[in-house]
């Protein structure tokens, strides 16, 4: 059977602020993000199961990033954690996501990469992930660079 490729495509809404940064994404600022997830494997080719001919149901592609990504991070302030401020305005806003790390699209896109392959069915795998945070710019992960 071949591997084959499927994408599905999201987009939210967020803010965040790069501490430390020389330019203007050092201010909190928000960001219309679209994301492109694409998965690799094989059809499903048990002639009694309901997802034959399927790598995974986009439904159920949906449904994980959804719950990892998009239902968490939109309308959300995206703040690394060695801002001094970041624990005082997390108190006072509701939706505010404490990183580990600068909060760059690079970052974010490794960071959801993580998430989701975890959550992924057994034999298939991420293949790459595009989040856009403008209509021109976008960070890429793929997988063959992360072995």
């Amino acid at each position: 059977m071949s591997k084959i490729r499927i994408t599905r495509e999201f987009s939210f809404e967020g803010a965040h602020a790069l501490r430390g940064y020389d330019g203007k994404c050092s201010h909190i600022h928000g960001h219309s993000y679209r994301m492109a997830v694409t998965v690799i494997g094989e059809p499903v080719a048990e002639e009694n199961s309901p997802k034959k001919g399927m790598v995974i149901d986009f439904t159920d592609l949906k449904r994980i990033v959804n719950e990892t990504i998009t239902d968490r991070f939109d309308h959300a302030l995206v703040m690394s954690r060695d801002s001094s401020l970041a624990d005082q305005i997390e108190k006072v806003y509701g939706n505010v996501i404490i990183v580990d790390f600068q909060p760059t699209s690079e970052m974010l896109v490794s960071y959801f990469a993580k998430i989701i392959s975890e959550r992924l069915p057994e034999g298939v795998k991420l293949f790459c992930i595009k989040l856009w945070e403008t209509r021109n710019s976008c960070a890429a992960w793929y997988s063959e660079d992360n072995r």
